[in-house]
Parts: structure tokens; sequence; C-alpha cells
């Protein structure tokens, strides 16, 4: 199994048989088994609108990108800055009481 690698490149590999590449084009059940994750937490992604994805024929269907923003770190760093402002807010409006 080699890690994902976070550099610049057309192709992310997960382990050798799997690879994600930005400019194509997946099913949710794809997605779900690159991500490894349960059908119910794909059909709450694509609700809530953490996965962007596209019907098509009443199907849907997710860009390669939109899976790797998923796992990428940048990711991370984004959800712990929202995080620690939500923070901050919630400890300024406790102060205030």
């Amino acid at each position: 199994m080699t890690p994902i690698d976070t550099r610049p490149k057309r192709v992310y590999y997960c382990n050798m048989e799997e690879k994600i590449e930005p400019h194509k084009i997946y099913t949710p059940k794809e997605a779900r088994d690159f991500l490894k994750i349960s059908e119910s937490t794909m059909k709450r992604m694509l609700k809530g609108g953490i996965i962007k994805a596209y019907k098509v024929s009443g199907q849907y269907r997710i860009w390669g990108s939109e899976i790797l923003i998923l796992v990428s770190p940048k990711l991370e760093s984004k959800v712990y800055r929202a995080y620690a402002k939500i923070r901050d807010n919630t400890r300024k409006t406790i102060e205030k009481w």
C-alpha cells in the first residue's frame, strides 16, 4: 500500500489497485469504495453538499477532483480553522454573559 502523495500530480494512488483521476467521473458507489464509507454516509454527504455531485438521468455523478478534495490535507486545515473560529466566538459570547 502506497500513501497518498499530496504533491500535485494527475493521478493519486491509495493502493496499487485504486486510483482517482481528477478529471474522471465516478459513481457514488465508486466514491464510497474509495473513501470506505457507508451508503448512508454518502447520501448525507451528497445532501449536505460536502461532496459536490451532478445528477445525470436521475443518478449522481462525482468528479474525481471532488473526491480528492475530501482526502486532501488542505481540507483538514480548513476544518480546523473553522472549528477554531466557532470556538473563539463561543468563548467571547460566554464571556459577555
